[in-house]
């Protein structure tokens, strides 16, 4: 989001085209002249503009446009936008952490059907490694409770390690987010991600997720 009283679009310096903040990335220089990333757009200095997309960043390298726009010399470091996937990856597990502790997120087979049948879940949460007769079984049970044509996501981002180590307990396959602030804000963070990923860039609402409302016989996963 934009700071106080600043714009609420800038103009991407890869494309050339404005865009609202929200589907731009903000980099500034540090005391050494090197290109540094602001997700959160807080850090100071002047700053560029480019479209939060991997594709995009990487461009931005290859043409050494962050000189041009920064008008001196840049440094950036190989793999800038690898750099970025990563900080966002782990971004968005740190979501998944404050969902819980927020109460907002419940773990395990048993609590997620639990869960799904009170219609009050945002979204499953299912490692990238997990059983298929698990994932399926959560996954039709979503599809009972989405009712209405409302589709409950299912969104397959991480392996049961990375869920396990993030949240800070064993064995972490099956999850599901409650409606509520902090579940938005991982979503939010799941969508960005989903967004830097993609082999194109898109605007908001983009998320890389498994319809549950409409099955699919190949998952996507972000």
């Amino acid at each position: 989001m934009p700071r106080k009283n600043e714009p609420t679009s800038r103009t991407c310096i890869v494309t050339r085209s404005e865009r609202p903040v929200s589907e731009l990335l903000r980099f500034v220089l540090d005391p050494d002249g090197k290109v540094t990333p602001d997700l959160r757009n807080r850090l100071p200095g002047r700053g560029v503009w480019v479209t939060a997309n991997a594709a995009m960043v990487a461009e931005a390298e290859k043409r050494k446009l962050f000189s041009r726009a920064f008008k001196e010399t840049a440094t950036v470091e190989p793999g800038l936008a690898g750099l970025i996937g990563q900080l966002m990856r782990e971004g968005a597990l740190s979501g998944l952490s404050l969902a819980r502790k927020a109460g907002e997120l419940v773990l395990g087979f048993a609590k997620v059907e639990a869960a799904l049948a009170t219609g009050k879940v945002a979204a499953l949460v299912e490692a990238t490694d997990a059983g298929a007769d698990g994932t399926e079984k959560l996954e039709r049970a979503a599809r009972r409770a989405a009712g209405n044509g409302r589709a409950i996501p299912v969104i397959r981002a991480f392996t049961a390690l990375e869920m396990s180590l993030a949240l800070g307990r064993p064995h972490v396959i099956h999850a599901a987010l409650l409606a509520g602030r902090a579940s938005q804000n991982a979503l939010d963070l799941f969508d960005a991600l989903a967004r830097f990923l993609s082999p194109e860039p898109q605007a908001g609402g983009a998320l890389l997720l498994t319809d549950s409302a409409e099955p699919s016989a190949e998952q996507q996963s972000v």
